[in-house]
């Protein structure tokens, strides 16, 4: 006798976060190249100013130190968080720490980012606080990150 999964069990699968964030890149993909550099940024500031108050402040200040340190880079929603793309292509994103109810924030680089340092190098940053030193540190990985 064959048997069938009753609507409350648990689905072993996606979260219902990692759910969300397929479902919002999906809108992402509809809309296609459509959208203006200032509309996506619109929408990422939208998408900051959502987000809970650690969160925010962080996210706001990455937004402020990544298109400070390299404006050619176009702000737009990646998965639904503050990402940031080089012709097209999302070199670095900003994850809020309720996004997947993680720990903390994290921001973190793609495999288009030169950041390529010997046979080991960090691709995501935990971020819990940022001092002027750490600012630093972050424009310059996105300079680096853009050459």
């Amino acid at each position: 006798m064959a048997t069938t999964k009753k609507a409350d069990e648990k689905h072993e699968g996606f979260t219902a976060e990692e759910r969300a964030a397929m479902k919002d890149r999906a809108k992402e993909t509809k809309r296609g190249s459509r959208a203006s550099k200032a509309d996506t940024e619109q929408e990422v500031l939208a998408k900051i100013a959502e987000m809970a108050d650690d969160d925010r402040l962080l996210a706001e200040r990455v937004h402020a130190i990544v298109t400070g340190a390299a404006p050619e880079l176009t702000p737009k929603l990646w998965y639904g968080m503050p990402a940031y793309a080089k012709n097209g292509k999302v070199l670095c994103h900003f994850q809020s720490a309720a996004k997947f109810k993680s720990k903390y924030a994290t921001l973190g680089f793609s495999d288009q980012a030169a950041l390529d340092d010997g046979n080991v190098w960090a691709t995501a940053f935990a971020l819990t606080k940022l001092t002027k030193a750490d600012e630093e540190r972050i424009s310059d990985l996105v300079k680096r990150a853009v050459s």
